[in-house]
């Protein structure tokens, strides 16, 4: 899988004392927890088209809340080795790993409050929040809920779904 945004670690070094490196957020694609756990899953329904769609990414993106989640569900409901393998993935640069930042936050729990009759979790409204504080309008979600949400100034746009 290409990355748009991979660097080696010297460019790394080098991009810590100059300014943030920019990705290219029309390559970009945050991918869910649906996603991750159907690809490392070879039981699950959507093993085959969730291992397409990953190798078929140029640049996907993840939460740590979304690293969590995965992580976790992966150890529960398959075991350690697949969580680890999956976490390793990630550290080693499967994906642009983006933290959720307060504001973050704070926009999580106004989603809750414009969409109180929708069942987002904490970590579907942080990954709402943070793909609209990114810019990215493209997920890949076996979630129904990635195709509910709806942002912009007047929550008329929604995000192009991969499945």
């Amino acid at each position: 899988m290409g990355r748009a945004c991979s660097q080696d670690r010297a460019q790394k070094r080098r991009a810590a004392s100059a300014r943030p490196v920019r990705c290219d957020t029309s390559l970009s694609v945050f991918v869910d927890t649906s996603v991750w756990f159907g690809a490392a899953n070879v039981r699950d329904r959507q093993n085959a088209r969730a291992k397409k769609i990953l190798i078929d990414l140029a640049a996907p993106v993840l939460t740590d809340h979304v690293l969590i989640e995965t992580w976790t569900v992966l150890n529960v409901r398959l075991h350690r080795k697949a969580a680890d393998q999956f976490w390793l993935g990630v550290r080693r640069g499967a994906a642009r790993l983006e933290k959720v930042l307060a504001v973050d936050l704070d926009a999580a729990w106004a989603i809750g409050e414009a969409f109180p009759d929708q069942d987002f979790s904490i970590v579907d409204r942080t990954s709402f929040a943070v793909m609209e504080r990114l810019g990215l309008a493209r997920a890949a979600s076996f979630d129904d809920h990635f195709s509910i949400y709806r942002f912009g100034r007047n929550r008329d746009r929604a995000f192009e779904i991969l499945r």
